[in-house]
């Protein structure tokens, strides 16, 4: 049975859209801290599993984030309780479909990168300025990065209805509002003040990608140009590939050049001229019989003046 659900979960991450890979991810890392508070438990919840846990997470220290860099990114990915995660996971699904019907699946990922990144940023900044708000000392999970992709959907779409219970439909960019006045609505009562400014960042870097979409410059490119370089960079590494290395040429230093008439050369140059047009017309006249029958219809001859060919 667990043979078979991985092999599920394997085929839905790799055929699946970019929103499903970045759900799954984010269970799969839910699934490891539930795991490692099971074998951290005896040691204490603010001991072994705490350090653990604050290993990833963005924390208002400058010296934690300094020292472990990577939280910038890992803390978005990161969630403790239940529901949490399952708010938060359906929520992301539900308006990361919105965004990568009407922008394209290439832009989901940017999108909640951009906007989980500026979320931590914003409770970094915040919580070493202001001190009346009570913002912890780490900041974790996907709320940020969901409120950044709430806010592109609204603005690419403001009237797109969503069918919501007892309500009926309801147009995005109220949704949108209602999410932002929860999250001034705890800034007010200082409940949970960390994590509203940091959806609040998420929330402003949404607008200024939509914003930005809208008057034609794209802020996902870089983005997606960063991460082909980097996947690319490590697929040569591990596929084993090599730069070609450069060939040398050996010359005979016995031997003499032989004086070459005028006549002798200008032979040379039509009998060099002729062998290339002649070949060049050859591997022509073999590219188009691949066209018109296939590679097996070449005899044994044609496939060696091809391969030849094409090691020249």
């Amino acid at each position: 049975m667990f043979t078979s659900i991985w092999e599920d979960i394997k085929s839905q991450f790799s055929h699946g859209n970019m929103l499903t890979r970045i759900i799954l991810v984010n269970i799969g890392v839910f699934v490891m801290l539930l795991l490692a508070r099971l074998v951290l438990a005896p040691v204490g919840e603010g001991g072994a599993y705490g350090s653990f846990l604050h290993f990833f997470t963005i924390s208002s220290d400058w010296r934690h984030n300094l020292t472990h860099p990577w939280v910038l990114v890992t803390h978005m990915f990161l969630h403790e309780g239940f529901w949490h995660i399952l708010w938060n996971m359906l929520l992301f699904y539900w308006f990361g479909r919105i965004v990568g019907d009407l922008l394209g699946d290439r832009r989901v990922l940017p999108i909640y990168l951009l906007s989980g990144l500026a979320g931590g940023l914003m409770y970094f900044g915040v919580a070493n300025l202001a001190t009346h708000w009570d913002f912890g000392n780490y900041a974790l999970g996907a709320s940020a990065a969901f409120m950044g992709t709430v806010v592109v959907a609204g603005m690419t779409a403001p009237n797109y209805l969503i069918s919501l219970p007892l309500l009926g439909d309801v147009r995005l960019k109220f949704i949108v509002a209602f999410f932002i006045l929860l999250d001034l609505v705890g800034l007010s009562n200082n409940n949970n003040s960390g994590g509203s400014f940091g959806h609040l960042g998420g929330a402003l870097m949404g607008y200024v990608i939509a914003q930005q979409l809208q008057n034609g410059r794209d802020l996902t490119a870089p983005v997606n140009d960063l991460m082909n370089a980097v996947t690319s960079f490590f697929k040569n590494i591990f596929s084993g590939k090599r730069r070609p290395r450069p060939k040398v040429a050996y010359k005979n230093p016995n031997l003499k050049k032989q004086p070459v008439s005028k006549q002798g050369r200008s032979n040379q140059r039509r009998s060099n001229t002729s062998d290339d047009l002649s070949h060049q017309e050859q591997l022509d006249s073999i590219l188009d019989k691949i066209k018109q029958s296939g590679y097996d219809s070449l005899s044994s001859v044609e496939k060696e003046f091809l391969f030849n060919a094409s090691n020249k």
